[in-house]
C-alpha cells in the first residue's frame, strides 16, 4: 500500500480522535498531508454500539482505520472499576475491527499498551516476551482486553490476508491529557496534585506508593509521529513497541513536576499504597533500527504538559 503522502485521496478514521493519542494523531496528520482525516466525537459515533460502528465505516469507506479509542485510567482507576475495562475495551476494539473487516479496510494500526507485557518481563522489554508470564494483578483485566485485539488483528492476517498491524506504546502524557483527581495517569495525576498543593500553598505532597518503579515516558506528538511512521513503513505482524528508549524512577519523575508546577514544598510517599509493576521499560529497538526516535525530552515534554493543564477546566 501507498505511504499515506502518496495517497492524498485516502481517507484516515482515527477512531478515539478525541482522546491525548488519537487526538495528536489528527493534529499531525492535518498539519501535514492533504487527506481526509475522520475523528468523530462520541456524541457522533458510539464505539460500544455496534450498529453505529457498521454504518459508519460503510458510509465513510476509510483506506486506513487506526484504533487510539479505549477506556483508560491509571491504577486507581484500574484497581476499582476492572469490569469496566475489560468489558468496555472489547466492546470498542470488536465492533471496531469486525466492521473493518465487513468492509475490508485494507490498512488497520490498532493500539495494544505496554501493560500487556508479564510484570516479571526481562527488562527492558522486547516483543518476544508476550504471553510469556503472569500479567500485572492492578491492570489485569485491561492488559487481557488488549492482548485480545493483537490476536484478532494477527488472526485477520492470518485467515483473510490483511494488511493489519499493532504497537504498543508506552506511558504516554501530553497534550489532551485526563487530570481526573482519582483516574488518571501517573503523569497528569501528579501534575493536578502538585498543581493544586501549590494553590493551596500545603506544606507537603503525599503520593501513593514508594516512588521506586521505574518508567519511559513518551509524549503524546512524538507518538503521533510514530503512528504516521508505522503507517507507512511496517508490515509485520509481530506488534511493535513504540518508547521513549529512556527510563526514570516515580520518584524522579515527581521531583521534575514539582519544578515544572513550582511547587516548593516536600514530597511524601505512602509505602501502603500499591506501586504496580517495580520496573517497566520497553526495548523500541525494532521501532528505532527502522528509523523512528522521538524528539521531546521528559522536561521539554512536561513543560508543554502543564501548560496544557493550565489551560483547561481540570476542576473534576
Amino acid at each position: 500500500m501507498r505511504k499515506l503522502a502518496e495517497n492524498p485521496e485516502a481517507t484516515v478514521f482515527v477512531a478515539g480522535g478525541a482522546g491525548m493519542v488519537g487526538g495528536a494523531l489528527v493534529r499531525h496528520l492535518k498539519q501535514r498531508l492533504p487527506i481526509k482525516v475522520e475523528a468523530p466525537s462520541s456524541q457522533r459515533l458510539n464505539l460500544k454500539q455496534r450498529r453505529e460502528v457498521f454504518d459508519f465505516v460503510a458510509t465513510v469507506k476509510p483506506d486506513y482505520v487506526v484504533m487510539a479509542a479505549a477506556k483508560v485510567g491509571g491504577i486507581i482507576a484500574n484497581s476499582t472499576l476492572p469490569y469496566d475495562f475489560i468489558s468496555t475495551n472489547l466492546q470498542i476494539q470488536t465492533n471496531l475491527l469486525d466492521a473493518c473487516l465487513e468492509h475490508r479496510v485494507p490498512r488497520v494500526l490498532f493500539l495494544g499498551s505496554s501493560c500487556i507485557y508479564p510484570r516479571d518481563a526481562q527488562q527492558p522489554i522486547s516483543e518476544d516476551s508476550l504471553l510469556s508470564g503472569p500479567l500485572e494483578e492492578t491492570n489485569k483485566p485491561y492488559a487481557l482486553a488488549k492482548l485480545a485485539g493483537i490476536v484478532q488483528v494477527q488472526s485477520a492476517r492470518v485467515q483473510y490476508g490483511l494488511d493489519w498491524i499493532s504497537a504498543q506504546p508506552t506511558n504516554l502524557y501530553g497534550i489532551g491529557d485526563n487530570y481526573h483527581s482519582t483516574h488518571s495517569h501517573v503523569i497528569p495525576g501528579l501534575i493536578r496534585r502538585y498543581h493544586e498543593a501549590k494553590l493551596t500553598k500545603a506544606d507537603a505532597v503525599l503520593n501513593w506508593g514508594t516512588g521506586t518503579p521505574t518508567r519511559d515516558f513518551l509524549f503524546s506528538e512524538d507518538v503521533a509521529e510514530a503512528l504516521h511512521f508505522l503507517l507507512d513503513e511496517y508490515h509485520s505482524d509481530v506488534p511493535i513497541n513504540i518508547g521513549s528508549g529512556s527510563e526514570i524512577s516515580i520518584r524522579n519523575v515527581a521531583s521534575l513536576i514539582s519544578e515544572v508546577v513550582g511547587f516548593t514544598g516536600t514530597t511524601n510517599w505512602d509505602a501502603a499504597k500499591p506501586d504496580g509493576t517495580p520496573r517497566k521499560v520497553l526495548d523500541s529497538s525494532l521501532l528505532n533500527n527502522l528509523g523512528w526516535a522521538p524528539r521531546t525530552s521528559l522536561v521539554e515534554g512536561l513543560q508543554l504538559a502543564y501548560r496544557d493543564f493550565l489551560s483547561r477546566d481540570t476542576r473534576k
